[in-house]
């Protein structure tokens, strides 16, 4: 079986776009955030909240022209929280990711 951090260099890929990250990091939290008010018998809310996300996540998609990366597997519904949460703290430590000279992304904090 595949390590996680093959999961996330894979998500990576198919997640370049600016504006595919950005409706990334907003959808899947409003996902995370409509199961939660599942479980408090918010139904109307709850499914609001949960359809808006994957909305926001197709739409994503279609912008940057792939599919989304659980029509590989369902492993990507754990991995793509994973990488939302890895992308907002690079972005909140200022941990950028640039391009190396073999053309792979490298981390800031890895130099």
């Amino acid at each position: 079986m595949p390590s996680l951090a093959h999961y996330m260099t894979q998500y990576d890929h198919e997640h370049e776009s600016g504006w595919n990250k950005f409706l990334h990091g907003v959808g899947i939290p409003i996902i995370f955030a409509g199961v939660v008010l599942l479980l408090f018998a918010k139904w109307i809310l709850a499914a609001g909240f949960f359809l808006g996300g994957w909305v926001l996540l197709f739409l994503g998609h279609r912008i940057e022209g792939n599919h989304p990366a659980f029509f590989q597997g369902p492993i990507y519904l754990l991995v793509g929280p994973i990488w939302v949460a890895k992308e907002a703290w690079m972005f909140l430590t200022g941990t950028h990711r640039r391009p190396t000279s073999e053309g792979t992304p490298q981390s800031d904090a890895m130099k």
